[in-house]
């Protein structure tokens, strides 16, 4: 695996920033992923789990992207999801996309790992990252809204592939953050 450069630079500024005692809040240099169907600009594509749109240009980063970064927090990589956040089928594998593959549990290679968040939710879970970022497209709201998933100590996300790994979810009411991006 490469290391991406772009990911390097921020986390060597970042560095700098709290070497000189500046230090942005709590995230300041904690990596975070984000599913894959959250924009971010950078080299980084945001696809939606699907080979149809590889090499599309965002614009802008998500909302909460840029709430991160302003953090400190720094985007480190993206989570596999369901391709199109399960919204291709009734009859699908929940965590399969044909650009990310299947997503396994955590804890169990065999158990269904939950959801379109389940990359997210498996990555907190597994230790790999502390921070991710999933969605609840298709949940009890039916609107998206932005889940922040925490390993650990903290709290965590996105009610299904939360709890198929063994992790508490918390979903935002729908208009108290924003959707954009």
């Amino acid at each position: 695996m490469e290391l991406n450069p772009e990911v390097l630079s921020i986390a060597a500024q970042l560095d700098a920033e709290r070497y000189a005692g500046k230090v942005r809040s709590p995230l300041h240099g904690i990596p975070f992923t984000m599913k894959d169907n959250i924009g971010i600009k950078d080299n980084m594509e945001t696809t939606a789990g699907s080979w149809a749109i590889i090499g599309s240009i965002i614009p802008r980063d998500a909302h909460v992207v840029s709430q991160l970064k302003a953090a400190g927090a720094v985007p480190f990589g993206k989570a596999a999801l369901s391709e199109w956040a399960d919204m291709r089928s009734n009859n699908y594998s929940e965590g399969y996309s044909a650009r990310g593959g299947q997503v396994r549990s955590a804890y169990n290679f065999t158990v269904n790992p939950g959801g379109s968040s389940s990359g997210s939710a498996v990555g907190v879970a597994a230790n790999a990252i502390a921070v991710s970022i999933g969605t609840e497209t298709d949940g009890s709201g039916k609107a998206q809204s932005y889940c922040l998933v925490y390993g650990a100590d903290f709290g965590v996300v996105v009610i299904n592939p939360a709890e198929r790994n063994a992790l508490v979810g918390f979903k935002p009411s729908v208009g108290l953050t924003s959707r954009a991006g």
